[in-house]
């Protein structure tokens, strides 16, 4: 990219990080705008992401190509940004959950299990219908076909990247690629949709904000943390020495398959910063990152993950659009939001809080996570997403693969 008449040229990974901090710019900005009450907030990177993706995708991506091979390199760059972010974001979850996840747990345990199971069978129904509903519409070229697609809709619009690699490792190689634009499609709103969700039920509802967060207050269980006795060694100023133990501990982890089945990256990662915050300490030594450095990372692993994939996404966006999968996957999404939000309420009879922190576990929503934390004005909700996301994972890459199999 040249500039200022040749005076300034930007190529190669110059450009792309580039890119990225003038989408972060303008996303953050769009999100900002508020319309009764309502904004996109960190979601709004998304949005830009995904437009600059469908609209600069081939610009950025000339940056990159071989002149060797002809390929291009650009989607595993991308591929690093997203998982890079996603590793950031979920190991500070995890801390921040850790210290009352347990005891969070022993109170709810068969409430976040039940919910995570609730809301992910609400949505391979859902799909269920959709795929029939697809052949009395004749859409696709043939049964499979279609099938395939549903099982990339449900993964986008559950944001499940786990469902989408096992749903595309099912299908076979010549089905692959009606996966992935099940998956761009239905991602979008995928996205949005929970996001604005969380912000809207405290609306609708009238809720107590101040009420509702008295609601999450979980007694400790009694583990010992970092904090006690003030006398813990600590390995550095900002604690980025137990964070990044949490994040490599948690690849290892999320690198152990069961068949096809394994925790990724995401769920490693999640498991292990769980564990280290519950504990705290090592015997004198400190496993707790300063509270600053978690809300910091948290925010800046969420903004890189979006960019990443709504790059990624927009491309793939613009070749395989149609509206009425568009609309499948909308329909993938809502259901099982909105069911399981009245599961929770008035048979779980969960708080609020509690229960639309189970709701963004139970979609894997990484994204509406982090504005319902900022919706809510407490942490605390991350413990109910922790709980009930392990469950959703699962479930959601075990429906993806039935839905192939039966249907």
């Amino acid at each position: 990219m040249t500039l200022f008449g040749g005076a300034l040229s930007i190529t190669g990974v110059s450009f792309l990080l580039f890119c990225v901090v003038a989408i972060a710019a303008v996303g953050y900005a769009l999100g900002r705008i508020t319309i009764k009450g309502v904004a996109l907030e960190t979601a709004g990177v998304f949005l830009v992401a995904l437009v600059f993706g469908c609209v600069l995708y081939p610009v950025l991506d000339a940056q990159f190509i071989d002149t060797a091979t002809g390929k291009s390199s650009l989607a595993s760059l991308l591929s690093v940004v997203e998982t890079l972010g996603l590793i950031l974001f979920v190991t500070s979850v995890g801390f921040i959950a850790g210290p009352r996840f347990f005891g969070n747990m022993k109170k709810n345990f068969k409430s976040y299990v039940l919910l995570g199971l609730i809301i992910i069978a609400t949505g391979g129904l859902t799909a269920v219908g959709c795929i029939f509903l697809g052949r009395a519409m004749g859409l696709g070229g043939s049964a499979q076909e279609l099938t395939a697609v549903v099982a990339g809709l449900l993964s986008g619009a559950l944001t499940s990247t786990p469902a989408f690699t096992a749903a595309k490792e099912t299908v076979g190689a010549e089905l692959e690629a009606v996966v992935s634009a099940g998956y761009a499609i239905a991602y979008i709103f995928g996205v949005v949709g929970v996001v604005l969700f969380v912000q809207l039920i405290p609306k609708i509802t009238k809720a107590d904000m101040a009420a509702e967060r008295e609601k999450l207050t979980v007694v400790d269980d009694g583990s010992k943390k970092a904090t006690d006795g003030g006398k813990l060694i600590e390995m550095d100023s900002f604690g980025f020495m137990p964070f990044m133990l949490a994040a490599v501990i948690g690849i290892f982890i999320g690198k152990i398959a069961f068949g096809t089945f394994s925790l990724t990256t995401t769920g490693g990662c999640l498991f292990a910063a769980l564990i280290l915050g519950h504990f705290g300490k090592i015997g004198k030594i400190s496993l707790m990152p300063k509270e600053q450095t978690l809300k910091v990372f948290r925010e800046l692993g969420l903004m890189l993950f979006l960019i990443g994939a709504g790059i990624s996404g927009g491309a793939e966006f613009v070749a395989i659009f149609d509206p009425v999968y568009f609309v499948f996957g909308i329909f993938m999404t809502i259901v099982p939001m909105i069911v399981g939000f009245l599961f929770a309420k008035y048979v779980l009879k969960l708080s609020l809080f509690n229960n639309l922190g189970s709701i963004t576990g139970g979609m894997t929503s990484t994204p509406a996570l982090g504005t319902l934390i900022s919706v809510a004005g407490t942490e605390n909700v991350a413990a109910a997403y922790a709980a009930t996301y392990p469950i959703a994972l699962i479930a959601v890459v075990l429906v993806s693969q039935f839905l192939i199999i039966l249907f």
